[in-house]
């Protein structure tokens, strides 16, 4: 375009002193120092928006995965809702799980625990057992 330009300018300047150009061709060209900041300072502008829109993005992506996992969340606290009331052995196998996940910890820790069954709502079950120890609540 630029090129173009100064052709068609200086073909026409030279007709008038009888003067034929066949080519021309542009060798060094050098802007300004301030046009030379605009670029650049463009340049960064444009970065700087592309961070920002990728900022957004990942914005908009993590609260997708909060809301996935709340509605996740809200059906499972209705789905043990249904079933604590459809069946009531569903909240003793809670609380044999919930035991049985104690014990392992304790068992699996080297320090010594007593416990009583009324602390994990247990009458009388056996735990937990491995070769180190057996873990029986009453």
């Amino acid at each position: 375009m630029v090129s173009r330009l100064v052709r068609e300018n200086l073909t026409r300047r030279a007709r008038r002193f009888n003067l034929i150009l066949d080519d021309v061709s542009i060798t060094h060209v050098a802007f300004s120092p301030e046009f030379t900041h605009a670029v650049e300072a463009k340049q960064v502008a444009q970065q700087i928006a592309q961070r920002a829109a990728f900022l957004v993005d990942q914005a908009i992506q993590e609260k997708q995965s909060i809301i996935v996992r709340a509605q996740g969340e809200a059906r499972s606290a209705e789905l043990i809702g249904e079933a604590v009331r459809t069946n009531k052995g569903f909240l003793q196998l809670r609380r044999l799980e919930a035991a049985r996940e104690i014990a392992t910890t304790l068992a699996q820790s080297g320090n010594k625990v007593m416990l009583d069954a009324k602390s994990l709502l247990l009458n009388g079950e056996l735990l937990f057992r491995n070769e180190r120890s057996v873990l029986i609540l009453v």
